[in-house]
């Protein structure tokens, strides 16, 4: 009761509205964070102006909480658990994105993301920091294969990507790939290590040593852990390798790339010279091999909903007509079969523009599609549409997963 004279105590006008009318508040804070998100998607200089908008989001949640009570949650839940989610690596030591601190995750995944001892050898370690000495990389990796018996084979390549620079210098696209076979019997996960290497002539100026690992389960699923390093080239000659994080260097959300665990590798036209052809074919028929990504508990990723291209034939010809839908382009959007729960992972948000454009126009995605360059461009741009679209008469799959009904 209030005292006669006292103040009458009002909630901020965000949760007066959230309290009145939770309906319209949760669609306004929906299309906002939508919009945010495809505009933070499209380009990074608006990531700053998408993680203020989630920002206000979240915090309005939190100050709300008197009207975020049971029969908001029952009817919102997939919304809360979105936004606090999205928001984890928006914490200064949360930068994974993951449900722990960063600190935590590395020193609970450290026997899961140590780089093996044989490639942090000194020589191994100088001869994979250049053009020139590359080279000498794999044939100090042929003599390792030489001591080891047939299933512990080392498979090695180098390659260029096609899409991605090292995370300490974009403009570097040459990789020494080595994926060092694991034993599921004897708890050991299997390791892909990436070496970034420099140009040809270049100074020993990039850094990047990065670690997935796969751990396989007994039930079809397997865990993917992750971690990088950074080489720092002293003047005395001698190479050190530590951690990113532990340097003080940062770290990325690895699972916005990586939405399948592990990546399937496309190289550059030409890059992966004749004699290792049959590597990369071997790696990659190794991915499909892994079975349906999951994270170690770490995150769980069914909580960004679905992905690209997973709306029904209905839904999608009353949003781009019949004439699409039977045209190349419109039977090409199939991403979500592959890319579900039960496979290779949902492409749902956060994703990078970069991996997913350069998959789909590039002509690598969807699988066994032959499509014209404009027709691949058509079918990119219907795949974005169709996920961030905020237009209340066909919302599109990211604003309808946030807007769902809890189950």
């Amino acid at each position: 009761m209030v005292r006669p004279g006292a103040p009458e105590r009002r909630l901020p006008t965000a949760c007066q509205q959230l309290h009145a009318q939770p309906d319209a508040w949760v669609e306004a804070r929906a299309n906002a964070f939508v919009r945010a998100a495809r505009r933070a998607y499209e380009s990074d200089n608006a990531i700053d102006a998408y993680g203020r908008v989630l920002d206000r989001i979240s915090g309005e949640l939190q100050r709300c909480q008197g009207s975020v009570n049971q029969p908001f949650l029952k009817r919102y839940r997939a919304f809360v658990d979105y936004v606090a989610l999205a928001s984890l690596e928006r914490q200064p030591d949360r930068e994974l994105g993951l449900l722990v601190p960063d600190k935590q995750y590395f020193a609970e995944t450290r026997s899961y993301v140590e780089i093996p001892a044989f490639l942090r050898a000194p020589a191994f370690m100088k001869a994979a920091s250049s053009y020139e000495t590359l080279p000498r990389a794999k044939s100090l990796l042929r003599q390792l294969n030489a001591t080891r018996s047939p299933a512990e084979q080392l498979i090695f390549f180098s390659y260029i990507s096609r899409h991605l620079g090292t995370p300490d210098n974009p403009e570097s696209y040459r990789r020494l790939l080595i994926v060092v076979p694991g034993d599921p019997a004897q708890g050991q996960p299997e390791k892909w290590v990436q070496f970034g290497i420099p140009d040809r002539g270049a100074p020993a100026s990039v850094r990047n040593v990065s670690i997935v690992s796969v751990a396989r389960g007994p039930d079809g699923v397997f865990n993917t852990y992750f971690k990088d390093f950074f080489r720092t080239f002293k003047a005395n000659g001698t190479i050190t390798l530590d951690g990113r994080w532990e340097l003080g260097e940062g770290d990325d959300n690895c699972i916005s790339c990586h939405k399948s665990g592990i990546l399937p590798i496309f190289p550059a036209a030409g890059s992966v010279v004749a004699e290792e052809r049959a590597a990369l074919a071997a790696v990659n028929e190794r991915f499909k091999t892994y079975g349906s990504p999951r994270f170690g508990g770490y995150l769980d990723p069914a909580k960004f909903g679905p992905g690209l291209s997973s709306s029904g034939d209905e839904e999608r010809t009353e949003r781009f007509g019949t004439a699409f839908m039977q045209a190349p382009a419109g039977q090409a959007m199939v991403c979500a079969s592959c890319h579900n729960a039960q496979r290779l992972g949902e492409l749902n948000w956060p994703l990078d523009k970069t991996l997913i454009k350069s998959y789909v126009t590039g002509g690598q995605m969807p699988f066994g599609h032959k499509l014209r360059r404009a027709e691949r461009n058509d079918l990119y741009a219907k795949l974005i549409d169709e996920y961030f679209a905020t237009n209340q008469e066909h919302p599109g799959i990211l604003k309808s997963w946030l807007l769902r009904e809890a189950q």
